[in-house]
């Protein structure tokens, strides 16, 4: 049986330590009653230093902890919550975090903080030589304070070698999803973001998450290859030319790409268009016209039917989704 833990303290937001709670049950649940199956398929724990005593969390919720770090016992994943006031602080007042952190991660756990959460894994030395982030208002002082790690201060998701980072709550929400699929399926993936998001299709907010080129397979050629998509996708691409640039003939290059990817070079190429247009869907006033021609679609009519396809909502359509789900708070109807 899987066994996933959330570190929690008194800093700790509510929030971040719920919605990773929520999400998994939820597909747990979901996964059982598609299956006809009885019993849970996974272990849900909340870790603090004393599992026998309540916990007063930010926001004055009480919390009972259902583990500590003591306990030995291996995780298959591990969340860190965000933390609310000073994240150094809070480090400091749960140094034995730090020795139970690189415990878990030496024995194969992922490990995934929230935000300000990441102070812990950077404490562990986790972060050291990696990329990372965490939340904006801290970016001067994580980088100040551990040197070796990169900041990513434009990313909201980063992820490598089984540890995530994500520089706000909302982001969890996009990063559970993709834990979801990995413990179940994209099927139930699907129908926990109907119950947990606004979008009609799941929203990875990270390329990175939504291609995740380098955790799905070992072909180092293929990750070269497709990292060089992801850094020219609105230019002309020819494959045959992109295929000679590898040392690869066309027939090898298909047959070695889909082996790696599970998708041909085409199809990897038109996902990461389709996502760059998402974000500026999402966050620009540009014309459909111009955000196809932006990502390297010349033809507004079939980069329309492409993600419709794709996302099964037409480019205007998902923009009037994602912006009514940005603004709303904002702009209340009477």
């Amino acid at each position: 049986m899987k066994r996933i833990s959330i570190l929690v303290c008194p800093q700790a937001l509510a929030s971040s330590v719920a919605i990773p709670l929520e999400m998994i049950s939820a597909a747990d649940t979901i996964h059982r009653l598609k299956n006809h199956q009885r019993q849970p398929n996974l272990e849900l724990l909340t870790v603090a230093r004393d599992s026998s005593s309540l916990l007063s969390m930010s926001g004055g919720l009480l919390l009972q902890p259902t583990g500590s770090l003591s306990d030995n016992t291996q995780n298959t994943m591990v969340f860190i919550p965000a933390l609310w006031g000073n994240p150094r602080a809070a480090v400091r007042q749960l140094p034995e975090a730090s020795a139970w952190l690189q415990q878990q991660y030496a024995g194969g756990a992922t490990i995934c903080s929230v935000g300000t959460g990441s102070y812990f894994l950077a404490e562990a030395g986790l972060l050291d030589h990696r990329s990372a982030t965490t939340h904006w208002r801290y970016f001067d002082d994580f980088a100040q304070h551990y040197p070796a790690i990169k900041v990513e201060r434009k990313k909201f998701i980063t992820h490598q070698d089984r540890l995530y980072c994500t520089g706000s709550v909302n982001a969890v929400r996009d990063v559970m999803l993709h834990f979801v699929e990995q413990l179940f399926s994209s099927k139930v993936a699907d129908e926990v973001a109907r119950h947990f998001t606004h979008e009609l299709k799941r929203s990875y907010e990270s390329l990175l998450l939504a291609a995740d080129p380098q955790d799905s397979h070992h072909d180092e050629l293929i990750i070269k290859i497709q990292e060089w998509l992801q850094n020219h996708y609105e230019s002309d691409v020819n494959m045959k030319t992109l295929a000679e640039l590898f040392g690869l003939n066309v027939r090898s290059f298909n047959r070695r790409f889909r082996q790696a990817a599970n998708k041909t070079p085409v199809e990897y190429l038109q996902e990461v268009r389709i996502n760059q247009a998402r974000g500026l869907l999402k966050s620009s006033n540009l014309s459909i016209a111009e955000i196809a021609f932006a990502v390297g679609y010349q033809d507004v009519s079939y980069f329309t039917g492409l993600f419709q396809r794709l996302h099964g909502v037409t480019p205007n359509a998902y923009r009037r989704l994602v912006r009514t789900k940005m603004f709303n708070v904002a702009n209340p109807q009477n």
